[in-house]
Formats: structure tokens, C-alpha cells, sequence
């Protein structure tokens, strides 16, 4: 039984899907499909009852997915130990904008306790680059929102976080209960810089081309909605600074927290983290 069929059945238990648990492993489904039943063979038994509703554990399934996993985190926590050892047990981060989340908190006590000899380096950058430096190679892993440019990485959700419309207090849109798009489509908005990835740009300007001051951090934000009365989107529940207030976007999709690394980077370290994150932003 090798280490590398047990990710892909946690990959299938957990996706509950082959087709999604083949994209996550970065193959095609037949050759997974072929390791799963490779597997039951070698349990004796069936490990996912496969229907047209879908797929789901069987109770062997439940166990083996319970073993593998802390199978397999043990043999992360080896080959981090084994790079400890060897002097080469670092990893960066890339942090968007603001890092007051509290679950990149809860993650970084977590993987404090986890791997406490393990150099964590991190470099929080501005609105610019929703990569965080990813696709420059200044990081070895981000967290970070989507949407953005993913080729060339894998990129896993964390969390979702409903949006508002960041306003003057005294602004006579601040009074309302909730606002539509439609209720800021004359007004200014702030832009991030030329070159941006578009997909971030888009959503960030509620899909629309606006007009507005170009911006490049969350202070920048606050500033030129503070002395120009300009409007943008920020996340539901930041606390805004004085003199600002957030009002619900009915109709814009939530802000989604990811974290992503880039394809085919196998670094036990960044595979830790992220198995780390989801329990962290879970909680």
C-alpha cells in the first residue's frame, strides 16, 4: 500500500467526487479510477459505493480514510523533521494586504505547534498582486482571495465573506439597509493600477469599467473614500476606520479566502500548510 494511492483515496473521500479529486491531484480520471480499485483489491473490500448520485464512504472507507490520513500527515511531519535536520526547514508566505484575519491567526499557532523549528518568513503585499508573489517566486505559498489568473497553480478555498459598499458615514447611501450595483453605478470607485490581473479588477469594481483614484492598499482604500468621497467594495465585517461605514451588497458573489501554491511543487512544508489552513479557516 504506498503513500501516494492513500492521497489520492483521501483525495476521492474527501472531493466525494472522482472527476474533482482528479483535477486536485492534477491527472486524468481513468489512472486515478484504476488506483482506487488497486486499493479495494488490496483491502479485500470496497472502500466507496459508486451510483448515479454520486459516490460515497463505505465503513471501510470511513476507516481507511481515517488511517490515511494520520498516516500520512506523520510521514509530512518526517520529511520536515528530516529537512530540519538538514538545515533546510523554512517556508514563505504571501499574506494579502491585511493580516488581521483571525483565521491566519489561528493558522499560524497551528503550524507553530506542528512544525516549531520550521522558519516561517512572511511577506504581506498590497492589492496589486493577488498572488502575493506566487507567480514571481518571492513566496513558496499565499493566502490570499480570489478571483484571479490560476495557471500554472493550485488554488483550494478557505473561506467565503459576504462584501459591502464602503462609504462616508455621512454619505446618504450609508443610511440604507442594503444597496444593489446598480444604487453606486454614477459613482466613483477606487481602481488598482494598470496591469492588474483583470479578474481581480472586475470584481473588485462589481464588474463594471469605473472611474475613479488608483489605489494600491487597504489604507489607500479607506483614505480616498474618506477625502473623495469615493465608494469601493471591502469585506463585510472589517471594522471600518472613523468617519467610514459598510453597507451589504445584495447582488455582488462573497469574497472567497484561498490558499494557493504552484503546480507540481511536492515541499512537505507547503503540503502541511495547507492541510493546516482548511482546519484553521474552518474553525
Amino acid at each position: 500500500m504506498e503513500l501516494r494511492t492513500l492521497r489520492y483515496f483521501v483525495a476521492v473521500a474527501e472531493e466525494l467526487h472522482f472527476g474533482r479529486a482528479a483535477a486536485r491531484l492534477h491527472m486524468s480520471q481513468p489512472p486515478l479510477s484504476r488506483a482506487i480499485k488497486q486499493l479495494e483489491t488490496e483491502v479485500g473490500a470496497s472502500l466507496l459505493d459508486r451510483s448515479s448520485a454520486g459516490v460515497a464512504l463505505t465503513p471501510v472507507g470511513a476507516v481507511l480514510l481515517d488511517e490515511a490520513r494520520a498516516l500520512l500527515a506523520q510521514a509530512d511531519r518526517m520529511r520536515v523533521r528530516v529537512a530540519a535536520a538538514a538545515g533546510a526547514a523554512a517556508i514563505t508566505v504571501g499574506i494579502l494586504g491585511d493580516s488581521t484575519d483571525p483565521g491566519a491567526a489561528r493558522l499560524a499557532d497551528a503550524y507553530h505547534r506542528r512544525h516549531p523549528r520550521v522558519e516561517v518568513r512572511v511577506r504581506e503585499t498590497d492589492l496589486t498582486d493577488p498572488t502575493c508573489g506566487l507567480r514571481a517566486g518571492s513566496v513558496d505559498v499565499a493566502l490570499t482571495r480570489g478571483p484571479f489568473d490560476q495557471t500554472g497553480l493550485v488554488v483550494r478555498e478557505l473561506r467565503a465573506d459576504p462584501v459591502g459598499a464602503l462609504l462616508r458615514a455621512d454619505d446618504p447611501l450609508a443610511r440604507r439597509d442594503s444597496l444593489k450595483l446598480a444604487d453606486l453605478a454614477d459613482r466613483r470607485w477606487f481602481l488598482f493600477p494598470e496591469g492588474t490581473d483583470p479578474l481581480w479588477q472586475a470584481y473588485w469594481n462589481g464588474g463594471e469599467r469605473r472611474e475613479g483614484p488608483v489605489v494600491r492598499a487597504v489604507q489607500e482604500c479607506r483614505q480616498a473614500v474618506l477625502w473623495n468621497g469615493t465608494v469601493g467594495m471591502t469585506l463585510l465585517d472589517h471594522e471600518p476606520a472613523e468617519g467610514l461605514t459598510v453597507v451589504p451588497l445584495v447582488d455582488m458573489p462573497p469574497s472567497r479566502a484561498v490558499v494557493a501554491w504552484k503546480q507540481g511543487d511536492t515541499n512537505p512544508l507547503i503540503r502541511s500548510f495547507v492541510h493546516i489552513a482548511i482546519a484553521a479557516y474552518r474553525n
